[in-house]
Formats: C-alpha cells, sequence, structure tokens
C-alpha cells in the first residue's frame, strides 16, 4: 500500500512540474487579469531578467520528466525544494488564493523526500554530520 501511495504521489507531483513548465514556457495558458498587484510586480521583476523565467520552467520541466520516469528522484526532489518553498511563500505572502495547491505540493515534496523509501534515505544523507 505504501509503495502504491509513493508512486502516486511521485506521479502527481511529476505532473504538476511537467504541466506547469511546458504552460509557463511556452504561453500555453494567459495571465489572469485578477493577480495581486505585489504578485504582478513580483513576475514582471522575474520577467525582466530576460532569462530567470525561462530557466525556472525548463527546471521543472525536467525535474518533472525525471520524477514521472522515476529516473534520478532524489536529485529531482533536491532540485525542486527551493521552487516549492517559494511557491508556498508567494502564496502565503502575495496570493492566498493558490494557497491550498501550494501546501499539496509541499507536503508531495516533504513525503517524498524525508519519507517515502527509497528516495528518503538517500535525500537523509544530506542531513548527515559529518
Amino acid at each position: 500500500m505504501k509503495a502504491k501511495f509513493t508512486l502516486v504521489a511521485r506521479l502527481l507531483l511529476g505532473l504538476v512540474f511537467l504541466a506547469a513548465g511546458l504552460a509557463g514556457l511556452f504561453q500555453l495558458a494567459p495571465t489572469p487579469p485578477d493577480l495581486p498587484e505585489k504578485l504582478k510586480t513580483f513576475n514582471e521583476g522575474l520577467m525582466a531578467t530576460g532569462y530567470f523565467m525561462t530557466l525556472l520552467k525548463v527546471t521543472e520541466i525536467v525535474c518533472g520528466a525525471l520524477l514521472l520516469t522515476g529516473m534520478w528522484v532524489p536529485l529531482a526532489l533536491v532540485v525542486l525544494a527551493p521552487i516549492v518553498l517559494n511557491i508556498f511563500l508567494v502564496h502565503l505572502f502575495l496570493a492566498p488564493d493558490g494557497l491550498v495547491l501550494a501546501v499539496v505540493i509541499g507536503t508531495l515534496e516533504t513525503y517524498l523526500a524525508f519519507f517515502a523509501q527509497p528516495y528518503a534515505s538517500t535525500i537523509k544523507q544530506l542531513f548527515r554530520r559529518k
């Protein structure tokens, strides 16, 4: 049962990041007109760099694909960790309407990284004292 839950969690998280990355990279979904002003400013700042949003979306696509295929899952989880944290903080401070989805994504990430075998043992090694 635990193995099935881990598989479903990994596939869901992978699907979310693959879909969000593709939609963002290829601008498949229009920007909602009712975004909070602070979130608009935040997004405009990221876009103004000229590279960051592309880097972010390509990273989401690659990590989503890794999760979906089951390849290098611990690496994908480590790379996605700061992205997941930022998604949570953006929704906590700038756009509370999306907080539920951010919590779900954070819960899936945390479960896979720290509680799901075989990934947890690999990631927990990063926190060992040498």
